[in-house]
């Protein structure tokens, strides 16, 4: 992997394309319509252990903290917070740094893990409809970042 020394490992810090996906098992689904939400990871350094971030989208952003846990594969573990369109928005995240494979063809380090909606929020035109809170998908995130 990468050295922690002094921090959480370099190859965790970056941008991270990030799409979710909600839980339907019926393979039959559209895949556009399994989508749950995309947008970008920030991961910043920082001390050992501590996650810390950003992700964000167009016109919406939850600031990110939580834990890192070492191992093979390395796991995190974030809240993301923020206001979006005037309403709190609170998401937790589960996730694991996925291993290189050894013949491997055009690899990008890659997070996977779950996610679920800490609390309700309104969502659609003047918040008339409500998205519950509870709901679990799960994520993908790509590293963008040249020098990985």
């Amino acid at each position: 992997m990468s050295d922690v020394a002094g921090g959480i490992p370099p190859i965790l810090v970056g941008t991270w394309t990030y799409r979710s996906f909600l839980s339907n098992p019926d393979v039959n689904t559209d895949f556009d319509s399994l989508e749950f939400g995309r947008g970008n990871i920030r991961i910043d350094p920082g001390p050992m252990q501590i996650f810390s971030g950003l992700i964000y989208g167009p016109g919406w952003e939850l600031k990110l903290k939580g834990s890192i846990a070492y191992g093979n594969p390395f796991n995190v573990r974030f809240q993301g917070v923020g206001i979006v369109g005037g309403a709190q928005w609170i998401y937790d995240y589960q996730g694991y740094l996925i291993p290189d494979w050894p013949n491997g063809i055009d690899q990008r380090p890659a997070l996977v893990g779950s996610i679920v909606r800490t609390i309700p929020h309104p969502t659609g035109p003047n918040g008339k409809s409500t998205a519950p809170a509870g709901v679990v998908a799960q994520w993908i995130a790509v590293k963008q970042d040249d020098n990985v």
